[in-house]
């Protein structure tokens, strides 16, 4: 007897023979079709002040966007070299899968569903800002805790982290509440600011940032109760394990030069010191004058000296953005280094 199998869904196919295609022939990785291509596609918001954020005149900036840029720096030599695409929560996975995009800095959260090779199936790099959910309210709202919201509507981003969180977080008390669903941060701040919901949840920054482009931020209040977890990291397609190992090395690169005190202003110094002194060995070998780290990752060994001219080391990136002087100022609290009282610390580079 014949069996006739069931045929694959010709969109399940086509997305097959892309994210074989992303990989080239032979399994190569990405990697060398950016190389190749001399160009970083990067995948992100356009809508997070203080994350990333497309300006009146055309560009983006932000943590995630200062992010790209050095992922950019380390694999084409230029920080430039970056084609940025903004991408709904919903979109940002197949974006990776069918190879729209060579990787993402956009605000995700890592966790083991999406890191498991039978999640979203994609790999994780080093997280970028340690974060948690919480919830928006008007000043004058009355409310002040999870208890007060009972029954209430809440705006909230749909296919995300955030809504199961918010889910999981309110069944846990017992708490009936209403959810109000949007495809993207703007559609949930349009909700809240329109009355359509009593509170809007989203990641900590994200509330902090949206507040901050009110017509009077001082009228809404984040609430002090901390919904979960949500550590935020950069990502690319998976199984392509020489791009994942680029981009962990190049975020590690960028805190190791906080802990080192290298930065923008003094890294020009610090390169002229570690060729002149021999015995420098740790830091010849960072600024790649010695040894073949860089090569190891496939990058050039002066990746390093090319990320933090272009971008700056974490510390300076986060305070651009991020710090007391910026328009979306966040404490550094846990993104600060082990050695200042956060999490943030890098492996040897040896």
């Amino acid at each position: 007897m014949r069996v006739r199998l069931p045929l694959l869904p010709l969109v399940s196919l086509l997305l097959l023979l892309t994210s074989c295609a992303t990989l080239g022939e032979g399994g190569a990785s990405r990697l060398d079709l950016i190389k190749r291509r001399a160009e970083l596609r990067c995948g992100v918001s356009g809508k997070i002040p203080g994350f990333s954020f497309l300006r009146r005149d055309g560009s983006f900036s932000g943590l995630d966007v200062d992010i790209c840029r050095a992922f950019a720096a380390a694999i084409t030599g230029s920080p430039d070299q970056v084609q940025y695409r903004p991408l709904t929560a919903p979109e940002r996975f197949t974006a990776l899968r069918t190879g729209e995009i060579d990787l993402l800095s956009r605000n995700t959260t890592f966790n083991l569903s999406r890191d498991a090779a039978g999640g979203n199936g994609v790999s994780f790099a080093p997280v970028v800002f340690h974060d948690g959910q919480g919830l928006l309210v008007k000043r004058d709202s009355g409310f002040t805790n999870l208890k007060s919201l009972e029954g209430k509507t809440i705006c909230v981003g749909s296919g995300t982290t955030t809504e199961q969180n918010l889910n999981d977080a309110f069944q846990a008390k017992g708490i009936d509440y209403k959810p109000i669903k949007y495809q993207d941060l703007n559609q949930v701040i349009a909700g809240y600011l329109q009355g359509r919901c009593s509170a809007m949840t989203s990641d900590l920054s994200q509330l902090a940032a949206a507040r901050s482009g009110f017509n009077d931020p001082d009228q809404h209040v984040i609430l002090s109760e901390v919904l979960s977890k949500e550590p935020l990291a950069p990502l690319a397609a998976g199984g392509d394990q020489r791009l994942t190992d680029a981009m962990r090395w190049v975020i590690y690169a960028l805190i190791a030069a906080e802990e080192l005190g290298i930065s923008k202003e003094n890294i020009n110094d610090k390169l002229e010191e570690a060729k002149n002194r021999p015995e420098l060995t740790q830091l010849r070998r960072f600024l790649g004058l010695e040894g073949d780290l860089g090569e190891k990752l496939g990058l050039n060994n002066d990746f390093v000296v090319k990320i933090i001219q272009a971008t700056g080391n974490y510390g300076e990136i986060y305070n651009r953005h991020l710090g007391p002087d910026s328009a979306v100022p966040i404490p550094r609290g846990l993104n600060n280094l082990y050695s200042k009282g956060g999490v943030l610390t890098s492996p040897p580079f040896q």
